[in-house]
C-alpha cells in the first residue's frame, strides 16, 4: 500500500494555518480537532512549516506561557519534509524513525494533498501483517 491509497481510506483534509496565528489559537485547534499538528501556508499557499504538539511544548518549556502569544511561524519546524503519494508503508515507517516526527504532509503535484501520521502508518502496517498472516495460514492448510 501506498500514500495515495491510505488518504483514499481516510481523506485528503489536512487542518491548517497561517504564520500568523497565535500558537494559543493553534493550541485550541489541535485540542478541539483532536489531532497532533497543524501545516502552516504562507500567503501563497505553499506550506511554510508544520507546527505540531511536541513543538508546542518545546515553546512552553523554553518561554513559560508567554509563548501562547507568539505566532506559529516563531515556533513551527521549517522546512518541511514531504513525501509523494507514491512513497510505500515502509518508505514512510523510515522517513518518520530518521527524522524522528510522527506527521508527514503529502504534496501532489506540487499541491497540499493529506497529511499522514504515524498511527495511520501504524494501523496500516498492521492490517498488511494481519493479512500476510491469513494468506500464510491458507496457504498452508491447503497444502
Amino acid at each position: 500500500m501506498n500514500v495515495a491509497g491510505i488518504l483514499k481510506e481516510k481523506g485528503g483534509a489536512v487542518e491548517t494555518a497561517g504564520p500568523g496565528t497565535l500558537l494559543i489559537d493553534v493550541v485550541q485547534t489541535l485540542s478541539n480537532l483532536r489531532i497532533g499538528a497543524l501545516v502552516i501556508e504562507g500567503d501563497d499557499g505553499a506550506i511554510a512549516g508544520i507546527l505540531s504538539e511536541r513543538d508546542v511544548v518545546r515553546a512552553v518549556a523554553q518561554h513559560g506561557a508567554n509563548a501562547l502569544h507568539s505566532t506559529a511561524a516563531e515556533f513551527m519546524t521549517s522546512p518541511v519534509v514531504t513525501c509523494g503519494t507514491e512513497e510505500t508503508v515502509s518508505g514512510l515507517m523510515a522517513i518518520m524513525t530518521e527524522n524522528r516526527f510522527r506527521h508527514l504532509p503529502v504534496v501532489d503535484d506540487g499541491k497540499l494533498a493529506g497529511i499522514i501520521s504515524i498511527g495511520d502508518v501504524v494501523k496500516k502496517r498492521i492490517a498488511e501483517a494481519e493479512f500476510e498472516a491469513e494468506e500464510m495460514k491458507r496457504y498452508i492448510s491447503s497444502v
